[in-house]
């Protein structure tokens, strides 16, 4: 072992020391259990430091470690220590630890038996992985945030620590937005990017587990959203009119408001460039469909969705020709799939240069965005102001929906996958091109029949698009123009009261 690498080896030994010491000050290990290793880049490669079996942790040493190159091979056994201590043995731990290494590409992963994770299994016996939201620790796991459902997958216990490899490795595969497994009436295995991340999440996921099993003994359970308010029959929550009006201007984000200011029935926002920027729109989810189409197209030919994208396609393109426009025609199934795809591709080239939004186009781009969010390579990237102004806005007893041209399989995606978490329990309900085109008054009045609203004049619509917001108008709608980083300057005299964010977009309904 070169001098260089001897002394980054000789470093993680004594940090893997030292953590060790610590996750028993905390409780999560006791009894000689537990273990944690680190990954460490050398110029001779990297190894792998990890904690040995049998020696308790608070009084364990840099010189007790053992160190494996990263196919799990020993390259350095720690040398024995008197009696009563037993002689070095490598952890059955190694096996699940090198899998997070491998299939995670993990800088550090750690074990613990706390009793939190223990109890944390049991609270529903059967269940194959346990459910957390709206606990505020849940920000501190990578790629989560406050609103997330987050699952963190359960495994069945063995006699044998190595005998859970295969169960752990099918889990760490079939969870990838988890940072952690538990083990039913073990502990559970936590792994970060590198050992401050492996930690803090460790620490948040105990949090998490503490927090599952307190709520469970008060009856609550820690994978459910809070439940919005008992609503009365005129849709808002029970309250009288001062209730009401001292409610609206806490949500109206602290504008100054008119005596007998009221709250609309129920509030429907466009995406983009009013909830999220338009360049996440233009810059990601345009970009991301239209690198795909081809190959989407390939590899889901034959699925039922793509032959009925592939038919509303046909059907668009026969109707701009028949308009007069000169679009790429799509031939029909005898003319085979290489044809058919190259056609479709080239169709939807055009139709995105165009800057169209036909259903036709927007049902095929929600799919290959749907397989981005399943995935994980897409998240909805919303405004700040916007997740705390639904939660809001629920809890005042009002119902919120969404109106935009991508499809509402897209729009459920976005909103149930972004960057804080799943949005999709404060939203009532999601509208698309299928009720009439953005810029039609009579969208919206098929909308308001849908919501059954007494009167549009209920209903407050934000938007971006001064054409959509007179359509709204027309149909009788109360509007709000969205005024937002990187929008398009707001035309002078379009005559509707403009906000910056959503905390302000109530400030316009009277």
């Amino acid at each position: 072992m070169v001098a260089e690498e001897y002394a980054e080896v000789e470093e993680a030994k004594q940090l893997v020391a030292e953590l060790c010491a610590n996750l028993y000050t905390q409780g999560h290990v006791s009894g000689t259990g537990g273990g944690i290793s680190i990954k460490v880049p050398t110029p001779g490669g990297d190894r792998i430091v990890m904690a040995p079996s049998g020696v308790q942790k608070e009084r364990m040493r840099a010189e007790d470690m053992f160190v494996l190159d990263t196919a799990g091979a020993v390259v350095h056994t720690p040398e024995a220590r008197p009696a009563p201590y037993k002689p070095p043995k490598l952890s059955e731990c190694a096996p699940l630890f090198m899998s997070a290494f491998e299939l995670r590409g993990a800088g550090a992963v750690l074990h613990g038996h706390s009793m939190n994770a223990f109890l944390a299994t049991l609270l529903h016996p059967e269940a194959p992985e346990l459910r957390v939201t709206h606990c505020e620790m849940i920000k501190g796991i990578a790629g989560q945030g406050f609103y997330s459902v987050h699952c963190i997958p359960i495994i069945e216990n063995t006699a044998r620590e190595c005998e859970l490899t295969d169960r752990l490795r099918e889990a760490i595969a079939a969870y990838p937005q988890a940072n952690a497994v538990l083990v039913r009436r073990h502990g559970v295995y936590v792994w970060g990017k590198n050992w401050i991340e492996a930690k803090t999440q460790f620490e948040c996921y105990e949090y998490l587990f503490e927090a599952a099993v307190r709520m469970h003994q008060m009856g609550l359970d820690a994978g459910r959203p809070p439940a919005p308010p008992a609503v009365a029959a005129n849709g808002h929550a029970t309250a009288d009119a001062g209730e009401r009006a001292a409610k609206k201007a806490r949500l109206a984000g602290g504008v100054t408001l008119p005596a007998g200011s009221r709250l609309p029935t129920a509030v429907v926002l466009d995406i983009e460039g009013t909830i999220a920027s338009i360049s996440y729109v233009t810059d990601v989810l345009f970009p991301y469909a239209r690198e795909r189409l081809r190959s989407h197209l390939q590899a889901t030919y034959d699925s039922a969705d793509t032959q009925e994208d592939l038919a509303l396609l046909r059907q668009q393109a026969e109707s701009d020709a028949a308009s007069g426009l000169t679009v790429p025609g799509i031939p029909g199934s005898e003319a085979g799939q290489e044809a058919v795809v190259a056609a479709a591709v080239a169709n939807c080239e055009a139709q995105m240069a165009g800057d169209r939004k036909t259903t036709a186009l927007k049902s095929l781009q929600g799919h290959i965005w749907a397989g981005g969010f399943a995935r994980g390579e897409l998240r909805g990237e919303l405004f700040a102001d916007v997740p705390d102004a639904l939660a809001q806005w629920r809890a005042a007893g009002m119902k919120t929906y969404i109106y935009s041209s991508g499809s509402r399989g897209a729009q459920r995606d976005l909103l149930g996958r972004t960057t804080v978490g799943d949005l999709r329990p404060y939203l009532a309900g999601f509208f698309d091109t299928t009720s009439g085109p953005k810029v039609e008054a009579t969208s919206y009045r098929n909308i308001a029949l849908s919501l059954g609203a007494d009167s549009p004049a209920d209903l407050l619509f934000a938007t971006d698009n001064p054409a959509e917001a007179r359509a709204a108008a027309e149909a009788g709608w109360q509007v709000v123009l969205a005024d937002r980083p990187g929008n398009a300057p707001l035309p002078q005299g379009h005559g509707f009261p403009v906000a910056t964010s959503a905390q302000h977009f109530l400030a316009a309904f009277r």
